[in-house]
């Protein structure tokens, strides 16, 4: 197979990687009736956490347990401020994304002293890429040989936990009752409340389970895609998923589909950087790293068709007496 194919779908893998984690994230705290505009900030959060605990302890399990605790906090401050006093869900998921940003880079400023950034993490201080099992018998196999050592083979733990994420969310919401009720939640609370199912306890879990996968996310992009944080890192990373998942209609598998697009026009764009286009020339490489985004818009605006939310999306609450 064409080199060129094969580094690209390798790729692709990699940058859908936050895009999958956070889609599902946004897909379990939409669908129980919780808009999470947030995603952003809490992955930036969990980051950096990630990346600090890495490099005060060398240990990038107890950088990830670091990263999702981070992540579930913000969640947990999102929820106390729109589920438990109602408060706007948008303006609250917004106040996290720039709470985030800004807090990220007066820390690492502050205990580093190196723009925002932390220490450069050294390999073992990282999730790095794993070879599979069965590669050198397969690397000379047709076909098979350079999808498996290439493709299959060869990423981070993160990522394969994030593959395995997407059926084990579609089997949550799909075939557990804490799946259906959390479906019904987000569509008719106040028949959840009659059935005597508390709302505000399914929405607090969704919540942080959205925080639990976000933290897991920025992980991904501190310790594994990265050897460190960098200010403002995620680049809007949590906003596509959430596009994502809009454009997967609220549905794992769909929004699964959509991430790894949205990571293979990212793909593209790295390897088109400073490439000449006949009857053009060297496109400017600020139009290159703009592609996902416009695609991303163009997508949603003109292929999405007609996406039904759930029916409590947004709105709070009140418990009849």
């Amino acid at each position: 197979m064409d080199d060129i194919l094969i580094s690209t779908l390798a790729a692709t893998l990699r940058m859908a990687t936050p895009l999958i984690l956070c889609a599902m994230a946004g897909l379990f705290s939409e669908r129980s009736g919780v808009i999470d505009i947030g995603l952003e900030g809490k992955m930036l959060a969990g980051a950096f956490a990630a990346a600090a605990v890495a490099a005060e302890t060398g240990s990038p399990y107890l950088a990830l347990l670091s990263g999702i605790i981070v992540a579930i906090f913000l969640s947990l401050i999102h929820g106390f401020a729109c589920i438990t006093h109602r408060g706007d869900q948008v303006v609250s998921g917004v106040a996290i994304n720039i709470t985030a940003a800004g807090l990220t880079v007066v820390l690492g400023h502050a205990w580093y002293g190196r723009g925002g950034n932390t220490p450069d993490l050294a390999p073992e201080e990282r999730f790095m890429p794993i070879t599979l099992p069965g590669v050198e018998a397969l690397r000379d196999v047709p076909v098979i040989g350079p999808i498996y050592v290439n493709i299959i083979s060869g990423h981070s733990l993160i990522t394969y936990a994030a593959l395995l994420i997407v059926p084990l969310a579609w089997f949550l919401l799909y075939r557990t009752r804490f799946g259906l009720r959390l479906r019904a939640v987000g569509e008719a609370p106040a028949v959840v409340d009659t059935a005597g199912i508390s709302v505000l306890r399914l929405r607090y879990s969704s919540v942080m389970v959205a925080g639990l996968l976000c933290g897991i996310a920025g992980t991904f992009l501190s310790i594994s895609q990265n050897a460190t944080f960098q200010k403002e890192m995620t680049a809007g990373r949590g906003f596509i998923a959430l596009a994502a998942m809009i454009f997967g209609k609220w549905r794992p598998w769909p929004a699964f589909f959509a991430c790894l697009l949205f990571g293979f026009l990212d793909a593209i764009a790295i390897r088109l950087q400073g490439v000449s286009v006949p009857g053009i020339g060297q496109v400017p490489v600020p139009f290159i790293q703009a592609l996902p985004y416009i695609f991303t818009v163009v997508l949603l605006a003109g292929f999405i068709g007609k996406a039904v939310a759930p029916k409590a999306l947004g709105l709070p609450y009140i418990k009849e007496r």
